[in-house]
């Protein structure tokens, strides 16, 4: 976005609201507090920023960061399996690591209005969702086994935030995370035996793929895999 602003200077506003929010948390970042510590006017910050939430949301951004390229800075493996219990693991890590940008980030659903940050992270995790599915290995749909992905690794989150450091079970999000994958993938291909529902989400997976149909039987097709899925055979 242009805003007619120096980059230094929104990088400046930024970096003082995610120093504010380390220290105080959310309630530290006011439009008051953040002009004043990045001595800028307040007016500086709405034209760049357009209002408080879209100065938090580029709070979470930053914060974020980091994250995100480690999750998506790495080539994916040749188990897609193992990719998702590496994007868990990054995502617990990170809600530790750093509990008042996830919180900001995660802490405060908006109906209809995602953090950009969590639109990205859903995304990342879509895109390996979309591998385990081509691979055969999804036992229900694709939709379906992203939401329970991000909203149990979330809720596992904010349950390891809420418990001070040395009385956390180091072996809770190893377990919930192993429950969560068997409860979605089936095994390698050779054993995995997923089925029709397994059939249907692969096939719907590669089915933009396939040329030899035109668009609206694709999208009829998809439709009809996408129902026996989500039925369960």
């Amino acid at each position: 976005m242009d805003d007619g602003e120096p980059t230094t200077t929104r990088e400046r506003i930024v970096e003082t609201a995610a120093a504010l929010l380390t220290a105080g948390g959310r309630d530290a970042v006011s439009t008051r507090a953040v002009s004043a510590a990045a001595g800028v006017q307040a007016p500086t910050i709405y034209r760049i920023f357009g209002d408080k939430q879209g100065l938090l949301d580029a709070v979470g951004n930053h914060g974020f960061a980091v994250y995100l390229r480690a999750k998506t800075g790495q080539p994916p493996g040749d188990d897609p399996v193992d990719d998702l219990r590496r994007g868990w693991d990054l995502h617990v890590g990170f809600g530790l690591a750093y509990p008042a940008f996830y919180t900001l980030i995660y802490g405060e659903p908006r109906p209809g209005a995602e953090s950009p940050a969590a639109r990205d992270s859903l995304a990342v995790l879509a895109g390996i969702v979309r591998r385990i599915a081509a691979a055969g290995r999804l036992r229900v749909s694709e939709d379906r086994a992203v939401h329970l992905v991000h909203s149990a690794g979330s809720g596992l989150t904010f349950t390891l935030i809420a418990v001070p450091p040395e009385e956390r079970d180091p072996a809770l999000s190893a377990l919930a995370r192993e429950s969560v994958i068997a409860a979605v993938t089936t095994g390698p291909p050779s054993t995995a035996g997923g089925g029709t529902v397994g059939s249907a989400v692969a096939l719907r997976a590669v089915l933009s793929d396939v040329t030899t149909l035109s668009a609206s039987e694709r999208a009829l097709l998809g439709e009809w895999l996408q129902r026996i899925a989500t039925a369960g055979g």
